[in-house]
């Protein structure tokens, strides 16, 4: 055995801090203005907002990915039909807020 190998698994350390922030940043931005209430549209639809969902694990459940680092519950608006969904979208210059909420 190599002794000079440094040992990561069963390491104590905690997660990075400034990482963490960082990753944080990146997934607001990538939500965008979406939050409950809002009513947006893209080249998809128009879709209202029910539940933003920013735990990792929980997003992963939702959307069966992964990677992902949330899940958006939507429904289609200009359906009457419609039932809810979820997606894992980023907030693209496309996309337009057609109501936002306080």
């Amino acid at each position: 055995m190599n002794k000079d190998r440094t040992r990561t698994a069963g390491s104590t350390a905690g997660p990075d801090p400034d990482i963490n922030e960082a990753l944080r940043q990146v997934v607001a931005h990538q939500i965008g203005p979406r939050r409950p209430g809002v009513i947006y549209q893209n080249t998809d639809g128009a879709f209202r907002v029910l539940n933003v969902t920013t735990d990792p694990s929980e997003a992963r459940r939702i959307l069966k990915r992964r990677a992902a680092q949330f899940a958006i519950t939507v429904i289609d608006v200009l359906r009457p039909d419609a039932q809810p969904f979820a997606v894992g979208t980023v907030w693209t210059g496309s996309d337009r807020v057609l109501k936002a909420v306080a």
